[in-house]
């Protein structure tokens, strides 16, 4: 287990705060709210549409470990007692918050599950929802009613970082509509499944058996018709990329980069956290697709942002 170090996200955004940053109570001062995004990604978004009006702080956000393998401690309890808003993934990804919520309730507090703001069941089978395009549209938009409730002073301050994060995430789709324009149905193998609804939101078709995507997810041992039908299609070139999840390696995920690299097909690495200081959300994304993109269109692997 990998105990994940909390810590502050930094989010530059334009505007005048207030003055007074004192850390008593739910806010650290007048007019701001203490928020919390389990993991950084959410984290980050929550900065740019609070802007001067929020502290914010990640705890899942070491993008050089395993995710699944987070512990939480006592610091981090605190951390999600003190916040007012506290935007976390569902499907069993941080299921440890909801434990932490209960344990300190508040009338007050305002708690964002993504899976439920998408009314996903817990069947869903695919956890990494900030891959989403659309997933991410909704979520900033359920963020901004919520601190637009939490200090309704500031409501068209929320609204317009609101529009300016919408609009920033064209970009982004931009990308996802070239991907889709010059490669709909180009055929890929994934380790596990993070970046999937990207993958489908280019139109791509992944070939990867889902059971096989979930073991890896799971830190199970795929099955050996399901292994060797991944890597049927590397050796016999039925793809044109390997994604994998560049946070978590093992024998089989490792042996399947190099049978890529053996056979030249271009390896994507893609992180499940959002690695810090480098990027904000929409670049993260927008790098991860790129590199999806140049693996297509000139065969080029992209194993590190």
């Amino acid at each position: 287990m990998v105990a994940v170090v909390v810590l502050a996200v930094t989010l530059a955004s334009c505007g005048h705060g207030p003055s007074k940053h004192s850390l008593g109570g739910r806010t650290t001062g007048e007019g701001i709210i203490r928020a919390v995004g389990v993991e950084s990604q959410y984290a980050n978004i929550i900065g740019q549409l609070g802007g001067n009006y929020v502290k914010v702080s990640s705890i899942i956000n070491n993008p050089n470990s395993d995710p699944h393998s987070f512990e939480a401690n006592p610091a981090i309890a605190q951390e999600i007692a003190s916040a007012s808003l506290v935007v976390q993934n569902g499907l069993g990804y941080d299921s440890f918050a909801n434990k932490m919520e209960s344990a300190v309730a508040s009338a007050t507090r305002k708690i964002i599950q993504v899976q439920a703001v998408l009314g996903l069941p817990n069947s869903t089978p695919n956890p990494h929802l900030w891959y989403d395009p659309s997933a991410m549209v909704a979520l900033a938009r359920k963020i901004t009613t919520s601190l637009v409730s939490l200090d309704p002073k500031y409501s068209q301050y929320f609204q317009s970082h609101l529009n300016t994060f919408l609009k920033s995430l064209g970009n982004w789709n931009s990308i996802i509509d070239q991907l889709s324009t010059k490669f709909s149905g180009a055929q890929v193998a994934t380790t596990e499944p993070v970046a999937d609804y990207l993958l489908e939101a280019a139109h791509l078709d992944n070939r990867t058996p889902m059971s096989f995507q979930e073991a890896i997810m799971n830190g199970t041992d795929p099955s050996p018709q399901d292994l060797s039908s991944v890597e049927r299609l590397l050796t016999q070139h039925q793809v044109k990329a390997l994604v994998y999840n560049e946070q978590v390696t093992d024998s089989i995920t490792s042996s399947l980069q190099s049978l890529a690299k053996t056979n030249h097909i271009p390896v994507v690495g893609v992180y499940e956290i959002m690695p810090l200081g480098k990027f904000n959300f929409q670049s993260w994304m927008v790098a991860e697709t790129k590199a999806i993109y140049e693996a297509l269109s000139r065969g080029v692997s992209t194993e590190h942002l």
